[in-house]
C-alpha cells in the first residue's frame, strides 16, 4: 500500500508552512499589540489597569472555549473554509478595535476576536501537521508556533509604536493591521488543499474506521496528559508574562527602559524555543524533550528569582526560561497532541490541548497569581509559576513516545485508558 512517503509534495508543504506560519504570527500580533497601545487609549477612553486585564483575559476565555469547539469541527468539514473565514475574522476585528468608543464595545470586539483566533490556531496547526512530511513534522509545526511568540511577544511593541511615528493616532494602528492578514486569506483560498480524514497522520492505517467521536480524546493517554501538561506550562509562562513588567518595576526597581528590555526576552526566547524544541524532538523523541524542557524552566525560574537588579543577567535568565516554557507549548500542542489524536481528531486534539491550556493559562492562572501578588508579594508570583512547572515534570514522565525516528514507522498512537 502506497503510504505518504510514495507521493509526498515538497513544494506544498514549504508553501503551508509559510503561510499558516506567517498567519500564526498574525494572531500574535493583532492579539498583542493593545498592551504598547494602551496607555494612550487609556487616556482616550478613560480606561484602567483592571480593564486592560479584562481585556486580555476574555480574549483568552473565548480564545480557548473555540479552540475545543472549532477542532472538532475542522475535522469534519475541513480546514481550508475555518482557515480562510477564521483570518479574515480576527483581521477585521483588530481593526475595528481602532474604532471602539468605549470599554464595553472593545470588550466586545476582544471576545469576538478571540473566538476567531481560537479558530484558527488547531485548525491551522492539524494543516501543516498533514502538509508535512511525519519526519518533518515536529520542526515544522515548531516553526508555525514560534511565530506567535516572535510577533506578538517580541515584535508587536516596536511596530506599534513605530507605526505611531507615522500615523495619526492609535486608530490607525489598530486600522492597518488587518490589512496583511487579508493578503494571507488570498493566498491561501489560492494555495490550501484539502485533505481526507487523517490522511497523513494516519496514512498507514487501511482499514475502514467507525466515524470518530469527540469523547474519544479522553481514552487518547497522550492527549489527556498533553492537556494537563501545557495546564503546568501556561502556569509558567503566563503567570511570567503578566507578572513580569510589574515584578520588574516594583520589586526590583528597574526603570521603564530596563523593564522593557528584560521583558522582551520573553518573545525572543520563546521564538527559538519552538523550533528548536519541536525540532529536536523528531529525534531525541517527544518525551525526553518535555521532560528537560520542564526541568530546564524550573530550574532557570528559580536562578531568576535570586539574581537582582541586573538588567544583564536577567534578559539572558528569562530568555533561557522563555526558551524552555514556550518551546513546551510548541511541542505539546503540536507534534504530541498531532500523533495522539484518534484517526479523525487531528484538530480536535489540538485544540482540547491548546484551548484548557489557554482557558486556564490565560485566565485562571493569571488571576491567582494576581491574589497571590495582591496578598503575599509579588516575589511569589514566581514561586507559583515553578510550582507549574515542577508539576509538569510529573505529568510528562508519564507521556508515551509517538516521534516517528523513535517509534519506527509506526505513527498510530497505542490508546491506553
Amino acid at each position: 500500500m502506497k503510504t505518504i512517503e510514495a507521493f509526498h509534495d515538497t513544494s506544498y508543504e514549504r508553501k503551508t508552512l509559510i503561510l499558516l506560519a506567517l498567519g500564526f504570527g498574525l494572531v500574535g500580533l493583532d492579539r498583542w499589540m493593545i498592551a504598547p497601545l494602551f496607555p494612550l487609549m487609556m487616556r482616550d477612553l478613560n480606561l484602567n489597569y483592571q480593564q486592560l486585564g479584562s481585556l486580555i483575559g476574555i480574549l483568552s476565555i473565548a480564545w480557548g472555549i473555540c479552540a475545543i469547539v472549532m477542532g472538532r469541527l475542522s475535522d469534519r468539514i475541513g480546514r481550508k473554509k475555518i482557515l480562510v473565514i477564521s483570518m479574515i475574522g480576527f483581521s477585521v476585528l483588530s481593526s475595528l478595535s481602532g474604532v471602539a468608543g468605549s470599554f464595553l464595545g472593545l470588550l466586545a470586539i476582544r471576545a469576538v476576536m478571540g473566538l476567531a483566533e481560537g479558530s484558527f490556531t488547531p485548525t491551522s496547526v492539524a494543516a501543516v501537521g498533514e502538509a508535512s512530511h511525519p519526519s518533518r513534522r515536529g520542526f515544522n509545526q515548531g516553526v508555525q508556533l514560534c511565530m506567535f511568540s516572535l510577533m506578538g511577544l517580541g515584535f508587536a511593541p516596536i511596530i506599534a509604536t513605530q507605526l505611531l511615528r507615522v500615523l495619526p493616532s492609535w486608530h490607525w494602528v489598530f486600522a492597518v493591521s488587518a490589512l496583511p492578514g487579508l493578503i494571507i486569506a488570498g493566498f491561501l483560498i489560492l494555495t490550501l488543499r484539502e485533505h481526507k480524514v487523517d490522511n497523513l497522520v494516519h496514512s498507514h492505517i487501511d482499514i475502514h474506521v467507525a466515524k470518530p467521536r469527540w469523547n474519544d480524546l479522553f481514552k487518547s493517554r497522550n492527549v489527556v496528559l498533553a492537556t494537563l501538561a501545557t495546564f503546568c506550562a501556561m502556569s509558567g509562562i503566563f503567570v511570567i508574562g503578566a507578572m513580569m513588567p510589574n515584578y520588574l518595576i516594583d520589586y526590583l526597581h528597574l526603570d521603564t527602559q530596563h523593564m522593557g528590555f528584560v521583558v522582551s526576552a520573553i518573545g525572543f526566547g520563546g521564538f527559538l524555543g519552538s523550533i528548536a524544541l519541536s525540532g529536536l524532538s523528531d529525534f531525541i523523541g517527544r518525551r525526553p524533550t518535555a521532560v528537560a524542557s520542564f526541568v530546564f524552566a524550573a530550574v532557570f525560574l528559580y536562578v531568576f528569582a535570586r539574581i537582582g537588579a541586573n538588567p544583564f543577567l536577567l534578559f539572558i535568565d528569562l530568555f533561557v526560561v522563555s526558551f524552555f516554557a514556550l518551546g513546551l507549548l510548541g511541542l505539546l500542542t503540536g507534534p504530541i497532541a498531532t500523533e495522539a489524536a484518534p484517526v479523525g481528531l487531528v484538530a480536535s486534539a489540538i485544540g482540547m490541548t491548546s484551548g484548557a491550556g489557554e482557558i486556564f493559562g490565560g485566565g485562571v492562572a493569571p488571576a491567582i497569581a494576581g491574589f497571590v501578588a495582591q496578598h503575599y508579594g509579588i516575589q511569589y508570583t514566581l514561586v507559583f509559576a515553578i510550582g507549574g512547572l515542577l508539576c509538569g515534570i510529573v505529568v510528562s514522565l508519564a507521556l508515551l513516545e509517538t516521534a516517528p525516528r523513535r517509534s519506527g514507522a509506526r505513527l498510530e498512537l497505542a490508546q491506553a485508558s
